[in-house]
Formats: structure tokens, sequence, C-alpha cells
């Protein structure tokens, strides 16, 4: 910044400082000072700088003060000047020269009535970062609400421009993010929300309409108090402090986007914003989930008065804890109950009693789980804002459209999922979703259609993606797995068989490195990550026409519903929603093949026999396949059966780790306490035939 322009600035503002002073602090008259002359020699030092636009207001607001007596008070000039103050900050702010003294001039921030107030309500002492991290913490989960209520309105202000609601609550969320970073004194917080609010005053008091480029502006000033948020975060966790972003760059462009709507809301009360400001050049459309609505979402837990519930903050470490608790109890309850069954049976008294007690413990056990549960909506969300940003960068138009947000699921395995769901949507973006263009030349509409839905399926949640787009084109991944060395020269696969390839590590048919997709490391994630979460994924596909992946969770991650299978002495758990049907085979479906070893015939259809004991080392009952159980499970997207001696019942267990030394383990996932008190496996079925398979592979 140059020095004199800069002497000028200071002048300036030290003049007109002292002149409302002395309208504050005497009787309201002044003398010895001259703002007339102070914008002259502005004037001047901006035409020197080629700063057409500042020059033109300074010279214009020195021409207003030109003469102006001594004995004038000071306040008086400011409501007739204050509009054209306000310009000549936007304008040096654009320049990159700072005008916060001038703009608190202009808004009348530092009025004699503003003033009162504003003592008033200053903390009698300043809030520092160390100083009551209680407060900070607020302040985190508090930032964090608003940030993401102020990214889905920016959302819908991109799509509806004229949505007056959307711009209300926007508006409404930066100011009171920056009230409360003003009283923990988190300046970079403060003057960013502060400048969004002014801007967003603008559009709103002029009637104007929003733009792309102020919800672009809205997205980077989110996104950089998120920043701030997120190392408070990691201050308050007792990480290594670092210093927070610098606002310049985002503040920059809220001044230009400032001085861009003061010129725009020059002319009739209802035009459009955007044919005042400078347009990005691609022309990207990007949708908010459908069914977001445009309510208000809550500022605190106890926001909604009208419902007449009150709500606390706890911790999730509490609630984790608590959880884990309620588990131990069902655990016990289950052994107490297994222990006193006979006596029951002769006890009426003590039947009633254990009767009371499973229904307590089941209410509680129900209860603590609906406590850890949170809508999906808040992951799809998320998405939406990702789909924007890859649609411009990507130079696609494309739509989200979500299904089924207020369906629930355990808050673990919703923050475990966007990570996923992020390498899903973008796999759609940059695979799937063909250009405009493309579109256009296949009969489609222009803008492609990304749809996320979630419902609850028997026990457990299914989420599916699917996109609009061109679809897993199966021959080129087959000739790309082949080039790898995943798939033989002479293999045949199934379609189920050739979609499941994408899902190898490092596999990948794009033919450049961009971005968002090239690196192969996206699909096997996603795979990967489910797995964890004892889920699975399927994949289905039409060239052309698009592709669906549809994920199969379980509801929470504390608990499972099971069948409890018996080989030999030993018990193990099969989640439920992994197997698909059971059923004792004749001889007849029974063969084997060369290099594939036992099949089973399953509805006109060869699936490999997996023998538990077998991979367990334990002696069965039987080792005949017509004398034991078939269970039909899968592992990526391949069905098999699996042989156990016979099914002992179904059973809600609570998963149990098996430590560090025992995870390593192949085929388990977890272990339960049964009802008598004996520890079953919880078997890891995808895992399992994997392993199985590499063992027969290498033998």
């Amino acid at each position: 910044m140059p020095e004199k322009l800069h002497h000028a600035v200071n002048q300036l503002l030290e003049t007109l400082t002292v002149a409302l002073e002395g309208k504050l602090h005497t009787s309201g008259r002044v003398s010895s000072v001259d703002p007339g002359a102070a914008f002259a020699q502005l004037a001047e030092q901006a035409l020197a700088q080629g700063w057409a636009d500042v020059e033109r207001l300074a010279r214009q607001l020195s021409q207003q003060l030109e003469g102006w007596p001594a004995d004038r008070p000071l306040l008086a000039v400011l409501e007739l000047i204050e509009a054209d103050l306000q310009q000549l900050a936007y304008a040096l702010r654009a320049h990159g020269v700072p005008a916060t003294r001038l703009e608190q001039l202009a808004k009348g921030q530092l009025r004699e009535e503003d003033q009162g107030a504003a003592s008033s309500a200053r903390p009698a002492e300043p809030t520092s970062l160390s100083a009551d991290p209680e407060l900070l913490q607020d302040f985190v989960v508090e930032a964090r609400e608003h940030l993401d209520q102020i990214e889905a309105e920016a959302l819908i202000l991109e799509r509806e421009p004229h949505n007056r609601e959307s711009l209300h609550t926007t508006f409404r969320a930066f100011h009171t993010l920056k009230g409360l970073a003003g009283f923990l004194e988190l300046d970079p917080v403060r003057t960013v929300a502060h400048e969004l609010e002014t801007a967003l005053a603008t559009v709103r008091d002029r009637g104007l309409s929003a733009s792309l480029e102020l919800t672009d502006v809205i997205l980077k000033a989110s996104d950089y108090i998120k920043a701030i948020v997120q190392e408070i975060d990691q201050r308050l966790k007792g990480n290594p402090a670092k210093p927070f972003p610098s606002p310049d760059g985002v503040l920059a462009e809220v001044y230009r986007l400032q001085q861009a709507l003061q010129e725009a809301g020059t002319g009739e009360p209802t035009q459009n914003l955007a044919s005042a400001l400078p347009q990005p050049g691609a022309q990207v459309t990007s949708f908010p989930a459908s069914g977001s609505g445009h309510e208000a979402v809550p500022t605190s837990l106890a926001a909604d008065v009208s419902a007449e519930t009150q709500f606390v903050k706890i911790s999730t470490a509490k609630l984790d804890y608590l959880v884990d608790m309620v588990g131990e109890l069902v655990v016990a309850q289950s052994l107490l109950e297994n222990v006193l069954e006979a006596r029951a049976n002769q006890n009426p008294q003590l039947l009633r009693c254990m009767s009371q007690l499973a229904r307590i413990t089941g209410e509680v056990q129900r209860t603590a789980m609906s406590m850890r549960m949170v809508p999906v909506g808040i992951l799809f969300r998320r998405m939406a804002r990702l789909v924007r940003d890859l649609a411009r960068k990507e130079g696609k138009k494309v739509e989200l459209v979500t299904a089924g947000d207020d369906t629930e699921l355990d808050r673990n395995i919703v923050e475990a999922l966007a990570d996923p769901l992020l390498h899903m949507v973008r796999n759609a973006i940059g695979h799937g979703i063909e250009t405009p263009e493309e579109r256009r030349a296949a009969g489609k509409p222009e803008i492609g259609q990304i749809r996320l839905a979630a419902s609850h399926q028997a026990g457990f949640i299914q989420i599916e993606l699917s996109d609009d787009g061109r679809g897993l084109q199966k021959q080129k991944i087959l000739a790309r797995a082949r080039a790898l060395g995943l798939v033989g020269p002479e293999a045949e696969l199934s379609e189920a068989e050739i979609h499941n390839l994408i899902f190898q590590p490092g596999f990948s048919t794009a033919t450049e490195v961009s971005d968002v997709s090239g690196r192969g490391v996206g699909m096997d994630v996603v795979k990967r990550n489910v797995a964890k979460l004892r889920g699975r994924v399927e994949v289905y596909s039409t060239e052309g026409q698009g592709t669906t992946f549809v994920l199969k969770l379980p509801l929470t991650l504390a608990i499972i519903e099971g069948l409890i299978v018996c080989v030999g002495q030993e018990r193990y758990v099969i989640p439920i929603y992994a197997v698909r049907e059971m059923f004792r085979p004749t001889p007849d479906m029974l063969s084997s093949l060369h290099g594939k070893g036992e099949m089973v015939l399953v509805r006109g259809r060869l699936l490999p026999l997996v023998r538990l004991h077998a991979i367990f080392g334990v002696q069965p009952r039987t080792t005949d396949p017509t004398q034991a159980l078939v269970l039909v499970t899968e592992s990526l997207g391949q069905p098999f059966c699996l042989m156990v001696d016979e099914l002992m019942g179904k059973q809600e267990v609570v998963i149990k780790s098996l430590g560090q030394a025992l995870s390593q383990l192949p085929g388990f996932s977890g272990g339960a306490i049964l009802g008598d008190g004996r520890v079953g496996l919880i078997l890891d079925v995808e895992n399992l035939f994997r392993t199985t398979t590499r063992h027969a592979a290498a033998a």
C-alpha cells in the first residue's frame, strides 16, 4: 500500500474521529477541524495511484463538506453523507486500504446512542482461547450448526435467486456468528461475518436477487470460518496450536462484492444483481438436496421453544460410555435370566420380576441407542456442496436429489460414511455424468441427476446413490482388469463380477489424472470402509443409462441381530443381514468342479461351498453337507454357501472388541457374550470368503 495514500487515509480518519469525539464529549460543537480538506487530500493521492473510483467519491465528499463551519455538529452532516462514506470505504477496501473506522462512521456504529449500548454490552474482561474452554467448546458446536445452515441456504439461493427466506436465514446466521465471535474476541471470524452481513443487508434492503458470485463469496466465507472453528476445536483437544489462516483473501472478494452491490442498487429495486457482477466463466447449475426445505435450523439445541421440550448438550464421550454400560446391563440381564430360568418356572413372583426386568432393560436399551441416532440428511446436505463444487470444476450441470433424509442412523456410522460417500459422488461426477454436449447428443437433458436415498430394510439401513450418466462400460473395465493382471485372459465373468472389479485397489479406467478421478484410490476405499461398518456394497449399471450403488448397513455399531450357529462345540454369530437364505442340501445339489472345489446348486446357479470347520480347525458333528446346514451369503457380489452344523437361534447381541492382540484374526469382526454366558465370535463373512479363496489359490 502506498505510504502517501496510507497517510492520507489515517489523517482523514483522525480528523473525523476528533470531530465525532467533540460532538460526543463536549456540547456538540467542534473547532479547528476540516474534514473537507482531508477528503480533498485523499482524492489527490488516489488520483496519483490511478484509482478513479476512490478519487471520484473523495472529491464528491470534499465538495459536500467544503467550507464546513467550525460550529456545525458533525452528526448532522453524517446523516447526509453516510451512503457516500460507505461507498468510499468499499472502494478503499477493494484496493487493499483498511477503512474500518470509516465504515463504522457510515453505519452509525460510533454515534452517541450506539456508543452507550456498546459499552454496556461489552464484557468486563476479554475472553481468550485459554480463559474459558467451556465457552469456546459451546462456540464450536453452535458455529458448526450455523455454518451448516449457511451452506444449505446458499445452495438454495443459487437455485432460487429470489428466495427471500433463505436470504434472511443466511443473514441471521452471519449476524449470530459475528456476535459470538465478538464476545470471544475472535476478530478474524467477527470481521468476515460482519462484512458478509453488510453485503447481505444490501441485497435484502435494496430488493436485489442473488447471483452466482454472491453464493460463491458466502461459501468461501463459510469455508474460512469453518477452518478457524476447526483450529479452535483442535486446540481445545490439546493439539499444538497453529496460526489462524489470514482473512485477507476472503475479505478482498467480499469488498469487491460490496462495491458491486452498491453500484447494482442504483436502479429498480427488483433488478437482478447478476447483471451488475462479473460472472465466472463456467456456467454450471448445481442444486441442493430436494426436501432440504427452507426452514431455519435451530441455532442451539434449546432453540425450539414452541415444542415445549428442553434439551441439554452432552459430551459424545459420555453418551458412548452410557451406551456401553447399557450393553453391559443387557448382557447381565440375559445371564441372570439364563441362571434363574429353572427356578422362575416354579416361582411365579420370580417370573414376574424377571419379566419386568427384561421389559425395563429393553426400554433403557432402546432409549440409549436412540440418543446416538441422527438423521442421515445431515450427511446428504454435505454432499450437496460437494456436487456443486465438483460439477463446476468439471464443467458439468448436475442436480442432486435426495429422499429419506429423516432416516436415522447411528452417529458413528454417519461419520464413518462421509468418506465413502465422498468418493462415490466424485466417481459419479468424474466418470458417470456426461458433459452437457454429450448429454444432448445422447438425447438426455443437459442437467445430469445424482440421487441419494435412504430407507429401512428389515433390520438394516439401505443407502442408494444413483446417477443417470453413461453407466459402467463392461468391456472397458474387463480390458483394464486384464491389463492389470486382475483377471486371466480366458476367464469368463458374470456382469456382477465385472462390475465389482471397480472395487479392486488401484483400479481406474480414467485415461487422464485429474483432481476428481484417475488415480485408482476411490472405490476400494468405499469397499474397505463399508466393510469396517459390517456392511456391504452392491453395484448395478446399464450402459448409457446410469449406475446405482447400494450400501447396506447395520442400524448401529453397538448391537446387532445375529444368527447363533453351532460348529462342533463352538458357537458363532452371523449378522442376520448377511444371510440370504438357509437350507439343508440334497445329494443332487452337490458337485465338485476342477479348479473350483465343492459347489452347491442353488436356484439354478453353482455356488462355492465353504466348510466353516475346515477354516477354523474345529471338529464338526458331521462332514456330510446333507446332514448339515448351509447358509447363503456373499462377498464382493459373489454369493457362496457357508456350511455349519446347526442353527441355535436368533439373538440380539452386544458387540465386544477382540482387543489389539486378536483384532487381526481373519474372519472375525468381534465377539459377544451369549445368553448362557459363553463367548460367541462374530463372523466377518466377506473377509472369511476372501481368506478361503486365497488359501485355495495358493494350494
